[in-house]
């Protein structure tokens, strides 16, 4: 006997009881019927699936009493059918995706040659409530099913049973016509026979007029319930989420509409009884009568996909669309005698995709504008999809592959782990993906790119792509180097003449008392500021240039932080207006450049006093964490516009305050960046509007 895992678990008693049922309706194994063929081929329309069955679940087989989609098949073992899932639940069945269930991991209709995907299914019950079959429909790929669909997939499944039962109903009553048939002839045959037994035929007699009024009585009955069904059915097509008429004869008379196509139409109810020419005038310049016409005289069916109908709408016409399919229905000679129109709106759905086209055409002229490739890389996969201008940023022809590997290896070594550790840390840190780095392409030669881009990630929050933006910016960069080495060597030969100026102006300085005119001594303090703002520029332009070309170097020793910090105090000039207070821990002691490291805190100390000129106060505190002593600069100015806290220690970046343009080539913060990190440690700054700011950097402490 075949293993039938649906039934395991099942109460044997209640299977008995179940099986008897299903007998009770002689119903297996029998021909095709109409009533139940059409209601199969309605759910097909209703629900667009390609398969829809009426099965009976019998001890190791379904029977398929109705079938569309599954060609001559008669028959399935009910170890493998998803409809043996079904009469275990009074409720509708429902697989979305079958590759998802893993009971389902191994069934030959999932994984086999059908491929099903989709399955729903509603039980059949009878009124004693056993589950006898399903009514369900399938599809060969995954998809959501509504509450309201499930509900409409239990309204034909009750519609199915009403028709069984009815069938059950007149199988007995043509058994009670043929016995009172026989019965008759028996009684004529004795009453040619046995004249003399006329009492006993009377009595006969009365007996079959009491069986034909039995019979009577079920005939009543199954009017009733013959009516109650087609009370059902037009409830359940009125109430369809879907537009459904039924056009009858030539002249499309209107038979049924249900709430929806009158919605549609913007018609009442006054329509039905109408020809649809008569009730609907606006389609008469339309192709749709006549496409009824020709379903009409053909017998064929018509399918219409996204079809554009103009329609009168609170007085005014407007465009919509529609998926639809015009039905046709015959009589028995096969001549058409009407029409079904099945229509789904799906006007929303074509302008969401016109608006999308426009919105994607726009994207591609701002990328082609600002001549910006684009990138799509699958994490999971190293998949890399990219546009042409994208390959071409690396010197790639359009049909070259470009996966992750490909991009990695064209990059130079020395930048190689730099854009790796970026990629990884936006994509496991959520965070923004931000690199520029040196390229060598297949001819040999080399080009700068930017690229940016932000990661996609799923409902479980693991990443599924890196999606971004690349730029050639080797013109930029060479600009930049060009105007490095320019600024290199003009404060190299402004080095000298600064220097005898200095020289120069210190002698003065030391005669100026001497002076009788005290615009002279006037003139000679000014010069003083003068060359010192210079020749701290001159110095901030050598630094850089050492910067660049990586020639700033580090003389370390060790030293006391809290010293180091009274001599940058002590060396400011701040004419007693700021109280500089330094605190915390005093004992700390540095491994570092000490004359670096003071370079960092009086710039720190300068920007104080140029950005806060209402912060009298100055907190300078030290702090020792485990490997590293933190030292802050606190001031209680305006504070910072956190829009611009990240590119402050940018080169070249100058603030401006409130409109206020301040001195200086925004080389500052920029260098002390650079020197905090040569030593190991990271710099930053805390701060909000109108609550001050405080600049830190770390560094690790003396062994």
């Amino acid at each position: 006997m075949t293993e039938n895992v649906f039934s395991q678990g099942a109460d044997p008693n209640k299977e008995r009881e179940r099986l008897a049922a299903l007998r009770h309706y002689e119903i297996t194994d029998t021909p095709s019927e109409a009533s139940f063929d059409g209601l199969v081929k309605l759910a097909t329309e209703i629900f667009n699936v390609p398969i829809a069955l009426l099965s009976l679940v019998d001890a190791e087989r379904v029977f398929f009493k109705a079938n569309v989609g599954m060609g001559t098949t008669k028959t399935s073992t009910r170890a493998h059918s998803l409809c043996a899932l079904t009469i275990m639940d009074e409720n509708v069945t429902v697989i979305e995706d079958a590759l998802q269930e893993e009971s389902l991991s191994h069934n030959p209709n999932v994984i086999g040659e059908l491929g099903l995907r989709f399955y729903a299914g509603a039980p059949l019950i009878t009124p004693e409530g056993f589950s006898i079959g399903a009514f369900c429909i399938l599809d060969k790929k995954p998809r959501q099913f509504s509450p309201s669909e499930r509900s409409i997939l239990a309204g034909l499944a009750r519609t199915a049973m009403d028709q069984i039962e009815l069938r059950r109903s007149a199988l007995v009553k043509i058994a009670d016509v043929e016995e009172v048939n026989i019965t008759l002839a028996n009684m004529q045959q004795r009453l040619i026979d046995l004249n003399g037994e006329m009492e006993a035929a009377n009595a006969q007699l009365s007996k079959t007029n009491l069986q034909l009024n039995r019979s009577n009585n079920v005939t009543v009955s199954l009017n009733k319930n013959l009516r109650k069904s087609e009370q059902r059915l037009k409830s359940f097509i009125n109430k369809a989420p879907v537009a459904f008429a039924i056009l009858t004869g030539r002249e499309m008379t209107i038979e049924v509409a249900n709430n929806m196509v009158l919605w549609i139409w913007s018609k009442t109810a006054s329509v039905i009884g109408k020809p649809l020419a008569t009730a609907m005038p606006e389609l008469k310049d339309q192709p749709y009568l006549e496409l009824l016409d020709q379903v009409f005289l053909s017998g064929d069916t018509y399918v219409g996909d996204t079809a554009l109908v103009t329609l009168k709408t609170d007085g005014a016409f407007n465009d919509h669309y529609f998926d639809f399919i015009y039905e046709p229905l015959k009589d028995e000679d096969g001549n058409t005698e009407s029409i079904i129109v099945i229509a789904n709106e799906v006007t929303d759905r074509i302008r969401q995709k016109e608006r999308l086209e426009e919105l994607n055409q726009q994207l591609q002229m701002a990328l082609e504008a600002g001549e910006l490739g684009t990138f799509n890389l699958e994490v999971p996969t190293g998949r890399n999809y990219t546009s042409a201008t994208c390959r071409n940023h690396f010197g790639l022809s359009d049909g070259e592959v470009f996966e992750y590997a490909d991009f990695m290896n064209s990059i130079v070594p020395e930048h190689r782990d730099m854009v790796h550790n970026e990629v990884q840390a936006a994509i496991f840190h959520h965070i923004p993906y931000q690199a520029e780095y040196l390229t060598q392409w297949p001819d040999g030669s080399r080009h700068w790119i930017s690229s940016s881009g932000l990661t996609r990630y799923d409902a479980e929050g693991k990443p599924v792509n890196l999606i971004g933006v690349t730029v050639d910016v080797t013109k930029r960069k060479n600009y930049e180097a060009q105007k490095d080495d320019f600024l290199g060597i003009a404060s190299h030969e402004l080095k000298t003449p600064i220097t005898s100026l200095n020289g120069t102006i210190q002698m003065l300085e030391m005669l100026k008392d001497k002076a009788a005119d005290p615009t002279v001594c006037k003139l000679i303090s000014m010069a003083g500021v003068s060359i010192k703002k210079i020749t701290a520029l001159v110095d901030d332009l050598l630094n850089m240039h050492r910067i660049s070309v990586g020639q700033l170097e580090l003389q370390r020793t060790t030293f006391s932080a809290a010293k180091m910090l009274e001599s940058c105090c002590n060396n400011l000039n701040l004419l007693g207006k700021y109280q500089l207070k330094v605190g915390g821990d005093l004992d700390a002691v540095l491994y570092a450049d000490e004359q670096r490291i003071e370079q960092v805190v009086v710039n720190f100390i300068n920007n104080a006093i140029k950005y806060a000129p209402n912060s009298n106060a100055i907190e300078i505190k030290i702090e020792h964490l485990d490997e590293y002593v933190k030292i802050n600069v606190r001031d209680f100015g305006d504070g910072i516009d956190p829009a611009v806290q990240q590119h402050i220690f940018g080169r070249y970046y100058r603030a401006n305050h409130d409109g206020k343009k301040y001195s200086g080539l925004g080389l500052g913060l920029y260098i002390a960046s650079d020197i905090i990190k040569r030593h190991g440690g990271n710099i930053g700054v805390d701060s909000s509007i109108g609550g001050g700011s405080n600049f830190w950097f770390t560094i690790p402490h003396a062994l």
